[in-house]
């Protein structure tokens, strides 16, 4: 019989029991996938208006891991939508979380992925494959780096160096 899996930690005990080793990512960032707490290491992408390098991205192996797109805050157009969502789900990705906007969000909400951005937009990016993959980015006022570890649920956003454990 497997073991079951422990629980994740929450952000909340995470920055009890760990203070300034953690960081928070701020700013409003909205819940629009179908899993409501993810963790694990960081992937990165600085784009702008362009989402050709996270559908790159996401047809990969996610591994565990989570998509962090340093999308500039731009609102001007989506750079997760609902077919996105679905490559994430079939390569094992445990989050995405993007610095813009998303579009498709009832298909978002039916994919079994956490999903994080500061918004909504109906219009599509443009396909230029303009950008950088697994690049320090800094998003909300912090500096990210590929391989931190990364923590989202219902209180918000967390960052740190390393894996901090689970409960």
């Amino acid at each position: 019989m497997a073991e079951a899996e422990p629980e994740l930690k929450s952000t909340a005990d995470l920055c009890d029991d760990h203070g300034d080793a953690v960081q928070v990512l701020t700013g409003g960032f909205g819940s629009y996938g179908g899993v409501d707490a993810f963790r694990g290491p960081v992937s990165t992408l600085a784009v702008f208006e362009d989402n050709t390098l996270v559908r790159d991205a996401l047809t990969e192996r996610g591994d565990g891991r989570v998509l962090v797109v340093a999308g500039g805050g731009s609102e001007q157009c989506a750079l997760v939508g609902g077919n996105l969502g679905v490559l994430a789900v079939e390569n094992g990705w445990s989050g995405i979380v993007v610095d813009g906007c998303v579009r498709d969000v009832a298909e978002l909400r039916a994919s079994a992925v956490g999903i994080r951005a500061r918004g909504t937009c109906p219009r599509r990016s443009v396909k230029s494959g303009a950008g950088d993959r697994d690049v320090p980015v800094t998003v909300a006022g912090v500096d990210l780096v590929p391989g931190m570890w990364l923590w989202a649920d219902d209180d918000g956003i967390v960052v740190a160096k390393t894996d901090l454990g689970r409960t």
